[in-house]
């Protein structure tokens, strides 16, 4: 958690000097850490103290898990952003 703090408040210091690649490389490259290191991670960490921790997900969590990626696939693919993608980002992220 506190790696994923320092990676987010970097992202944000480079944007604010507006170095864009780096802030996306930096916020993308997080999400995906989480998504193929940390989660399977916990899986087998679960595995081994007996409980059944699963990649099963429910509906409502993968409809959320797919319009989070459309959305940001969406923001990200034309390459200029402005403040209300930026707070329907924040607002993704808060959901």
């Amino acid at each position: 958690i506190i790696g994923n703090a320092a990676e987010h408040y970097t992202a944000i210091k480079v944007a604010m000097q507006n170095k864009m690649d780096l802030s996306l490389g930096v916020a993308a490259g997080s999400s995906c850490q989480m998504a193929l290191l940390v989660t399977p991670f916990t899986v087998l960490v679960g595995w081994c103290y007996g409980t059944e921790m699963t990649l099963n997900f429910h509906a409502f969590q993968l409809a959320v898990l797919l319009f989070s990626v459309f959305l940001v696939n969406t923001i990200l693919n034309n390459g200029q952003s402005n403040w209300l993608e930026g707070y329907i980002l924040l607002v993704t992220y808060f959901v």
